[in-house]
């Protein structure tokens, strides 16, 4: 019987399609980390509705800036949007400042950064790597977010609504009061009483739980209903912020939950924090009341002072608050003095057209509310009437306000209610600012150090393995292109200081997977094989011991992103991917410049 002999298994060999894949991935990732080679210069982008006289050239924009003594590097008009490029942030901040003064009502200005890449990497989608708030410079807010005052309020409007029951069912002698920040105490006369208040607690309110005690009937806020309303309120709070900072045109901001009721926002390139502090500290709102006139029917009141220090008397039950306006704008009367023009969503539109078609000829007050924080650290709510004004006909969705101040204090109000009111009341804890300056010398810094541990890891590399060495300082090369290419890719991914350091981690874990598979090469060697031997056998012995070490270094990296914030998650960052990139080079990329330089002739001696 005849027997076939099998072909003979060609080493160190890569179909070339493998080829095709790897030079792809590698130059893709390469155009990706070009434009952040090139760097980014601050910008101010103006959106204007009209085309108006003043912004139809770049010509006309210049002299209004030159005449300030602000110079533009640059200025490109596209259709009713312009972008001014500037050569620092100091330029950039004063031409905000002109430019605040001029822009029509329903134009908006928005400051960030713009790439100065060739156009061809922009028209093909590529960006620079984002900055952090610590290499770009910026300020910092920490803010706590105050539940226990939000569950407070909600509270009250509970008691409110168990008073005004028992009322309609006429049962008196019983008293309502707070008890603690989430809680409240029923003192009853009769059982039969207390079990009327009970039901309609159960039915009406089925987060509450009513307890009976000592004291009376104790109804506090049931521990899972008390643990959503904190993610809800926390939740909502992190939008709303996110809508402030949109209003301020701010693009790269980024505002994440710190804890369990802090927020953390970080303002790059912003270096006067003054009106983000007042936009993002403020809990301004407005409410609309019912003015509570003598002989009315019977209701809980509240009485709140106007601007000149009167008492306005108002039915505690507000007509609409402020979480139904979806926008404000500033515009002026007949007297030419600044009102602030409102639309309403379509339930808010409903519920205001129902109150003012049944109180046609009565007055209604607009209720301006805000938090603060007293000498002993405790948040405080004010309240005054702005205005109060008869209803002549019946309202829609559209009206007006006025007694809102000053334009400035108008304009303000105005962005506040665009950006949503708070569901809980904010405290600014902590403002850091880091000027440009100190974040440009940290990049130095920080890239300087990258630059010395690249050289060092490169020379010992090709003194130590020689030839097989310039092989690991091509993949090591290219491992770099790569990381910088996929974090400029992943979206979201900020670039910081720790991270900086994670890129310094990242050369000495991929120097490591070509130290592994060199060692291996030279054991099967010392063992007596061929070098085409001593090559296919040494790759494919360390890759599992290569991909141990990254996996469990990858669980770390993973962990410290999920469980970290800010520079923690930066450092998670470049650590994972330039795991996943030292893999790929190490392994891959290595092993097809090999092949490429010895996998057809293989047998000649060599020495590593």
């Amino acid at each position: 019987m005849r027997v076939k002999n099998k072909p003979l298994k060609r080493l160190n060999h890569y179909s070339k399609w493998k080829y095709l894949v790897l030079i792809t991935t590698c130059l893709l990732l390469a155009l990706s980390a070009l434009p952040s080679w090139y760097g980014e210069k601050p910008a101010i982008e103006l959106k204007f509705t009209d085309s108006s006289s003043q912004f139809d050239t770049p010509f006309k924009i210049s002299s209004l800036l030159d005449a300030q003594g602000v110079k533009a590097e640059s200025i490109a008009l596209t259709g009713n949007k312009a972008t001014l490029v500037f050569n620092d942030e100091a330029d950039q901040t004063k031409a905000r400042n002109t430019l605040n003064d001029v822009i029509g009502k329903g134009d908006s200005l928005s400051y960030s950064y713009t790439s100065i890449a060739p156009a061809w990497l922009k028209e093909m989608g590529f960006a620079p790597i984002k900055l952090g708030l610590d290499l770009r410079g910026g300020v910092q807010f920490l803010l706590n977010v105050d539940v226990d005052q939000a569950i407070s309020e909600q509270r009250d409007a509970v008691i409110d609504e168990v008073k005004q029951a028992l009322r309609e069912q006429r049962i008196f002698g019983v008293t309502v009061s707070p008890k603690n920040s989430n809680g409240m105490l029923v003192r009853t006369k009769d059982k039969a009483d207390e079990v009327s208040v009970r039901q309609f607690i159960n039915s009406q309110y089925p987060e509450w739980l009513a307890k009976g005690d000592s004291e009376g009937l104790s109804i506090t806020l049931r521990e899972q209903n008390s643990s959503e309303f904190l993610n809800l309120t926390m939740q909502q709070n992190l939008k709303i912020m996110r809508q402030r900072i949109e209003e301020l045109g701010i693009t790269e901001a980024l505002v994440q939950r710190q804890g369990e009721s802090g927020i953390r926002i970080e303002l790059p390139g912003v270096q006067d924090p003054s009106m983000a502090k007042r936009v993002i500290g403020a809990t301004a709102s407005l409410a609309f009341y019912e003015v509570k006139t003598p002989g009315g029917e019977a209701v809980s009141t509240l009485r709140v002072k106007d601007e000149q220090g009167s008492m306005v008397v108002l039915v505690k039950k507000p007509v609409l608050t402020g979480e139904h306006i979806v926008n404000a704008r500033v515009g002026f009367d007949q007297m030419h003095r600044p009102e602030v023009d409102i639309s309403l969503d379509h339930m808010g539109g409903k519920m205001m057209s129902d109150f003012s078609a049944t109180h046609i000829g009565k007055p209604m007050a607009t209720v301006y509310r805000e938090y603060g924080v007293n000498a002993r650290g405790e948040t405080q709510r004010s309240e005054k009437v702005i205005s109060v004004a008869t209803i002549q006909s019946q309202l829609g969705s559209q009206f007006r306000i006025t007694g809102s101040g000053d334009l400035e204090e108008a304009q303000q109000l105005a962005l506040l209610l665009r950006a949503g009111s708070l569901t809980a009341p904010v405290t600014i804890v902590e403002e850091r600012t880091i000027g440009a300056s100190l974040g440009a010398e940290n990049i130095q810094n920080g890239f300087a150090a990258l630059a010395l541990g690249l050289g060092l890891t490169l020379t010992f590399m090709a003194l130590w393995y020689r030839r097989l060495g310039w092989v690991a300082n091509v993949a090591l090369m290219l491992n770099m292109s790569c990381l910088l290419g996929l974090i400029a890719l992943v979206p979201g991914a900020v670039l910081t200081l720790p991270g900086i350091a994670g890129l310094v981690l990242t050369v000495g874990m991929a120097v490591d997977t070509n130290v592994l598979i060199f060692e291996r090469i030279r054991d099967k060697l010392a063992e007596g094989r061929s070098f085409a031997q001593a090559i296919d056998q040494g790759f494919n012995s360390a890759v599992a011991t290569i991909l141990d070490a990254n996996i469990t270094t990858m669980i770390t990296a993973v962990i410290l992103y999920s469980m970290g914030n800010g520079p923690i998650q930066g450092f998670a960052l470049t650590l994972g991917l330039g795991l996943l990139t030292s893999m790929f080079t190490g392994i891959f990329v290595s092993r097809a410049i090999i092949n490429l330089v010895w996998g057809k002739d293989a047998r000649r001696e060599v020495r590593v």
